[in-house]
Order: structure tokens, then sequence, then C-alpha cells
């Protein structure tokens, strides 16, 4: 047995919802047990959002399928079953699972409930083994259960996906069907609701639509291509942090996309971090040497890691790099905090299966920056960068969030440095995030190996949570590296290193906000800010001066030349969530106006031209949300 299997009182430590769920994955076997009786069933588990069962027969599921179970579902909750346990012996467990009457309606001769036999094997001796059953469905279970069935009637199939028993691919494809349930009609409505609305917002779909961002199978899964309009988004976003950052006396570096191994040896990250990293890459000259030899692949891999070869590594992480700028150059107590700023990319090896557009990829560049202190001004730095946080956070109107301080798990052995120094860290955290004036929480095991660190973790507009910004305080990888500057008392001291990532990455920054607004950007951040729409060709010189002195003034500005009636042409610029379209007939070119037209306001007048390009320089200036 593995020694992380949980412990019955572990199983049976359910929220009520959980416990609601657990019991509707039961209601949903009973369902198709009555529809495809040969159904072998492995486990059923409520999961967050809500529950699924694994099972295997003859039958393929698809969505054509839900509406016919989900009506014998509504008859098993409305016949009012009783959960009732029952504990059994090893030797009664197996005689049913033999029968096929575990996970089953009765007795199925020459049809043994397979997965539960192995179930049952898998049970450590001594530990009691129980069933539930409800009418006539019973199976092999821990608990715990709602009283009846008639608490089952709230529930809704979502979809159906194939899965392994056990998460292991030798042991077979099995079909696994999700279900999510509430404890009233009206939470389950505002559930799927909240799916719709999720499914409108999707940022893999806008992306598409609005010509953002592209994954190309031949370039590689999880490697994000920005195109043009997502690349003036991360423009505009990446002038909104430096301008932020310029005010607080940060320093832009630039660092390559590579380093050798011994840097990553020395900070920790290869190969602690070495399953989340891409395989090490051998010099040419190693490569050469090993192939004339006709040595095997482990001799290489193995030479990497233990250093008999040197050889490079695509880097996980900015901060060893901007540790060696900080190295090139002696530094005394009068020269510090040293803030180092990046827009650096890294690669992180993610599986496939947990790749997801732009919010989980493989290679992302983050607003990276490390600050190099006195201990002295830990508490002052660290506060400057969560209220830049902060600040990013309210100019995109994201003000519903929580902070979750992550610290290490002194039980645990995958943290570097000296426990003197993670208090400090940890103790210097603290105080800061209650300056926040927010509510925080504090997680045991969730710091980095090197340091404790502060999340702020975002819900969207439709309840939602993202974790985005992040600060970290580290006395350990100044140590690693050797780092000094020289103190009052001209003698060599520590550094203290902060790390910190406002948006965390650019690309689910992005991923997030085309989500949170729909596609709907702010002036100030989209793509296209404003769309020219002449009605004719008569109005078409003035529609192109007009353009150019938008452009002049330095907002970004198309043109619609097509001959297209107006209303189509309005409607064309809606659909790309263009925020400002200025229609120019006869009347405004002979006077020198614009009509103006607002993405989510309608109709707002003629105005003169230069009126409209003030107000507009001045929301774009002051990034205002929505244009109000």
């Amino acid at each position: 047995m593995s020694t992380d299997r949980k412990t019955l009182d572990e199983r049976q430590q359910m929220t009520d919802l959980e416990r609601l769920r657990h019991s509707c994955a039961h209601v949903m076997a009973t369902a198709i047990l009555r529809i495809w009786p040969d159904a072998q069933f492995a486990y059923g588990p409520p999961v967050e959002n809500g529950f699924y069962y694994d099972f295997d027969m003859a039958h393929r599921i698809t969505p054509e399928d839900f509406e016919k179970i989900e009506a014998e579902m509504k008859k098993v909750a409305k016949e009012n079953q009783k959960f009732e346990y029952r504990a059994i012996s090893r030797a009664d467990a197996k005689a049913m699972a033999e029968s096929g009457r575990l996970g089953g309606l009765g007795e199925r001769p020459g049809n043994p409930s397979r997965f539960k036999l192995d179930l049952i094997d898998k049970i450590p001796e001594g530990e009691e083994i129980s069933c539930f059953q409800n009418g006539d469905f019973i199976d092999l279970c821990a608990g715990p259960h709602v009283g009846y069935t008639s608490k089952c009637k709230n529930v809704k199939l979502m979809s159906v996906s194939s899965s392994f028993y056990l998460g292991d691919e030798s042991k077979g494809q099995l079909q696994r069907l999700y279900g999510t349930a509430f404890e009233n009609k009206e939470l389950l409505e505002e559930h799927l609701v909240r799916l719709e609305e999720a499914k409108k917002r999707d940022h893999r779909r806008l992306g598409r639509e609005l010509g953002l961002f592209h994954i190309d199978e031949m370039v590689g899964q999880g490697l994000v291509l920005w195109k043009p309009k997502g690349a003036l988004v991360r423009r505009a976003l990446q002038e909104f942090i430096t301008e932020e950052l310029d005010k607080q006396g940060y320093s832009q570096v630039f660092t390559p996309h590579i380093g050798k191994l011994d840097l990553y040896r020395t900070s920790g990250h290869f190969p602690y971090y070495q399953e989340s990293q891409y395989p090490a890459i051998a010099e040419r000259e190693v490569l050469e040497k090993l192939a004339d030899e006709d040595a095997t692949c482990a001799t290489l891999v193995n030479g990497l890691s233990d250093g008999t070869f040197e050889g490079y590594l695509l880097k996980p992480m900015n901060c060893p790099h901007h540790i060696k700028i900080y190295a090139s150059d002696p530094h005394s107590y009068r020269d510090l905090p040293v803030r180092l700023a990046e827009f650096g990319t890294v690669y992180r090896w993610e599986q496939s299966g947990e790749l997801g557009g732009m919010t989980r990829v493989r290679g992302f560049t983050q607003d990276d920056a490390h600050l190099f202190c006195t201990p002295d001004q830990v508490a002052a730095e660290v506060t400057g960068c969560l209220d830049l946080v902060k600040k990013v956070l309210s100019t995109l109107g994201m003000h519903d969030y929580r902070v979750r301080l992550s610290l290490r798990d002194p039980a645990s052995d995958k943290y570097v440095g000296s426990p003197e120094n993670w208090d400090k860290a940890e103790a210097a955290l603290r105080e800061a995030v209650q300056t926040l004036g927010v509510a925080y929480t504090e997680e045991l095991g969730e710091a980095a190996f090197y340091g404790p660190k502060i999340d702020f973790v975002v819900k969207d507009v439709i309840g939602r949570e993202w974790q985005l910004g992040t600060v970290q305080v580290d006395y350990n990888l100044p140590v690693r590296f050797g780092l000094t500057y020289v103190g009052a008392d001209n003698q060599p001291h520590v550094p203290v290193m902060i790390h910190r990532a406002p948006f965390g990455s650019m690309e689910r920054f992005t991923g997030l906000l085309i989500e949170h607004f729909e596609g709907k950007f702010p002036t100030w951040l989209a793509p296209e800010q404003v769309r020219v729409l002449p009605i004719s060709e008569k109005t078409m010189d003035f529609a192109e001066a007009a353009t150019a002195k938008l452009a002049d003034a330095g907002i970004r500005v198309t043109i619609d030349r097509d001959s297209d009636k107006i209303g189509a042409k309005i409607r064309l610029a809606r659909l790309a969530r263009v925020p400002y379209m200025l229609v120019i007939g006869q009347r405004e070119a002979e006077e020198g106006t614009v009509s103006v037209r607002h993405r989510d306001r309608d109709d707002l007048g003629a105005q003169p031209l230069e009126a409209f390009i003030a107000g507009l320089t001045q929301e774009i200036r002051e990034r205002k949300l929505g244009g109000e």
C-alpha cells in the first residue's frame, strides 16, 4: 500500500456540499445501471465544483445521453431512498464483488465487480471495510452521505471524458462522467449561468476571434505567439508598469534565455527544480565525444546531472542572472537598495494535459524584479512592492482579492537555508502584509524553496480566483552566491534579496484580462482604440485627415475603407470590441466634426475633432476604466 493513503477519518472529512455531491455520484451510478446494467464502477468522489464516477461498459456515453441519465437520476431522488451504512468482513466484501453485487443493482452472474476486487485487496488488514446502499444499489464506500436521495435533486451532468484506472495507462481506459450539484435550485442555476458566462469570456476563443495570440503545433504546445493586436495589449501593460518602476528607482536589465548548469546548481534550481525544467543541453564537444564512444543517453543525462559534463539550461528563473549582475560590481551600504527589473522570459516543463491557452504555458515572460537591500531596508522595500501590486490591481479595477502568506513547513526538507534566516524572512513578510489592511491567510508548505512569499489571489467578475502578483523575501540565495556589500563598519555583509512580480507573467495576466473584460479592454489597453467610419467615398478625404491627426496624437486608430453600409461598419467595429467609432458623413466633413459612438454607451453625438482628441488622450493618459 502507498504511504499516502488517506485514513478513514481523513476520507470522512467532508463539507456539507461535498457530502451532497458524494451522494449524487451514487445516485448517478444507480441511474446508469438502470439503463446499462453491465456497467463496472471504479470510484466516484466529490471534487471541486462537482463529482464524477469512473466506470467501464460497452456503451460509450456522449452528451446526447445526459438527458436520459438525468431523468433517471430524478426518479431515484423522487423515490427518497435512504443511504444506509453497513460494515462488512473482508470475506463478505470479496464474495459480494465476485457475484457482481458491489457496484451493482443486484448479483450479476459472470460479471464480477473487478475494480471492487482490486480495491478490496488494497485495503490494509485491520481497516474497516464498509458499504453504503441506496435502494438496490450498493457500493464499497467509507462515506459520508446525506440521509436520503431526495436531497440529490438539484443536479446537472456536465461532461464526459476518458480516464485510467488509478491513473495507470497500463490498467485500461475508463469513462469518467462529471456532474455538479447544489443544495437548492437557485444555487445550481447561478452556477450554470457562471459557467455560460465563462464560456463567453474564454480567452482561447476571444484570443482567436480578436486576433490576439496563436499557439501553433509546429512551434510547440504551451509556447505563445503574440499577434500584432495582442502585442499592443502587452506593450501597453509593460509601459504602464515601466512608468511605475521609473518612479521607484528601478534599473532595467536584459539577460539571456539560457545559462550554464553551474549557475543553477549554485542557486539550487538544478537539480532541485528538475522536474519542472526543460532537459539540460550538453555542449557540442561533449555530444561529439559521447557519440564517438557509442555512449548511452543515460550516460549523458547522469553526467549532466552530477556535473561530469558541462551543459546549459533554458532559464526557469531570472533571479540567478540578476544575482550575477549585482555581483559584477562592488557595493556599499550607501548604494543599497539596488533594484533590478526585467521583462524576462523563462521556460518551465508542464505536462501537455495541464496546458491551457495563455494561463498555463511552457514559455512565459515575467515582469520580474530583484531588490538587494540591507536588513534594515527590508520592511520599506517589501511595502513598496506591495504598493506596486495594489496599484496594478486598482488601475485595472480588480478590487476583489485576498492575500496569502506562504510559509515553509518546518517538517519538510525541501527548503534551503538556515531556520534562523527563514524565521527572519517570515517575520518581515508577516509584518508587511498586516499593513495592507486586507484579510490574509497563512499556508504552511506553500513557500518557494528559497523563501516565503506573499501572493495576491484575485477574484474576477464571475467569481473565479487567480493567483497573480507575488512578493518574496530571500535570505538564502545571497548566501549561496556569496553576495556582499560593505557596511558602515567597513566590513562585508550579506544583502537581503526580494523577488517580486506584480503581473506574475504577461501571458497569464493577459489571458486573465481578456476574460475579465470579455475582450472589451479599457481604452488605454485596447489594441485598436478608435475606428474611423466614413459613410461614403465623398467623405473619405476628411476621414483620412482625421485618421492622421488621431495617429499623430499617439492614438491607435484604423479606418474602414470598405464600401459597406454604415450599419455594417458599426457592427463590425463592435464585434472587434473597438472602444470608439467615429462616423463621418457629409455634415461632419463640412463642419470638421466627428459623430462619436462608444462600444458600450452608443451614440455620444457630434464633437469637434480636436475636442474629441483632447478628451480621449486624457482618458488614455489617466488610464480610466470603461471610458467613464
